[in-house]
């Protein structure tokens, strides 16, 4: 059996309570195991792993939504996936996004999820938490691209320009109901904003 080294000290972080981390490696090693079963709905966020909450039904009918726009929007080259796992290794991090654009090209593999993609999207919860903590990790890993679906105040906070070294994006801005997305880095997509929300 391998040994397990811990990862190296991360400072502190208000988000996060202090708590033993986790490697990627040691994540899958515990789901084989058998210690996380399959169906538990939980991700390994910056080396934590974490319960995912279950969504209220608006938010199922704006993932349900938005789902739905992508695929009829989006051809071939591209795949879109609801709730499945990425792996960021910059950040040992498992995210599930609600959905993440990836090009077919960037997802080869039958036995690895992929580790890049062109726009993330989360359904938000907890507004704090998604900005701050799967922000930081979709920047660390190089998405271009990041919603926030604030189905409260029924707008799309977006984040652009990831930093990759400083964990931010360098671009935000809030769509309302009467805007039109249009991600920078997936050509011709075009979402409009009011649809999200009905």
């Amino acid at each position: 059996m391998a040994t397990i080294e811990p990862l190296p000290a991360t400072p502190p972080d208000p988000v996060w309570p202090e708590s033993r981390r986790f490697s990627i490696d040691e994540y899958h090693r515990l789901v084989e195991a058998g210690i996380i079963g399959e169906k538990e709905r939980v991700e390994l966020l910056e080396g934590v792993i974490v319960r995912m909450r279950p969504q209220n039904e608006p938010g199922v009918r704006a993932l349900m939504c938005l789902n739905r726009l992508l695929i009829r929007s989006l051809g071939d080259e591209y795949l879109v996936r609801p709730q499945v796992p990425m792996t960021f290794p910059s950040s040992q991090s498992e995210p599930e996004p609600d959905l993440a654009v990836v090009r077919a090209l960037d997802a080869p593999s039958r036995h690895e999820h992929p580790q890049t993609a062109l726009l993330a999207i989360e359904i938000s919860i907890s507004l704090r938490f998604d900005r701050k903590i799967k922000g930081r990790i979709y920047a660390r890993a190089g998405v271009p691209e990041y919603w926030v679906v604030n189905v409260e105040d029924r707008c799309v906070e977006v984040f652009r320009d990831p930093n990759g070294g400083a964990g931010v994006y360098l671009t935000t801005f809030t769509a309302l109901p009467e805007d039109t997305l249009v991600p920078s880095a997936v050509p011709g997509l075009c979402v409009p904003v009011a649809p999200i929300f009905a």
